[in-house]
């Protein structure tokens, strides 16, 4: 099966050896996704919500130029540093998902690169073959 890398275009993608996003025949894996604008600064710093809405809008613009949307999203998982705020990063991730309902993980991580950075989502996705 054909294999699609997409990239976001940060530096670390090249020095640490990792996509965005990989396409495999129907599979999209997107990874590890934090709240880190095209300048490379955290956004949403000290909120959990607006982070997890950042990141699930980078996470649809990976998927679409997959050729895919968030309806075809089949697993998330959050890794959070604080799960005493899972209520406010379910209810950012509830607006996206609330129809859908892939099958979710959400745990708690000692840290991520950045201290700003509350939290992080990797979400798998299945595309029906033509």
């Amino acid at each position: 099966m054909a294999r699609t890398n997409i990239s976001s275009g940060t530096k670390w993608e090249r020095s640490v050896g990792y996509s965005r996003a990989v396409r495999v025949g129907p599979h999209i894996h997107v990874a590890g996704t934090t709240a880190i604008n095209a300048s490379g600064a955290v956004v949403g710093a000290g909120d959990a919500f607006a982070q997890t809405k950042f990141i699930l809008r980078k996470i649809e613009d990976a998927l679409g130029e997959a050729g895919a949307s968030m309806f075809q999203v089949v697993r998330t998982r959050m890794f959070v540093t604080d799960i005493s705020r899972f209520e406010e990063v379910g209810r950012a991730h509830g607006e996206v998902f609330r129809d859908i309902r892939p099958a979710s993980t959400m745990v708690q991580v000692t840290a991520l690169v950045d201290p700003e950075m509350l939290i992080e989502i990797e979400v798998d996705a299945y595309v029906e073959p033509d």
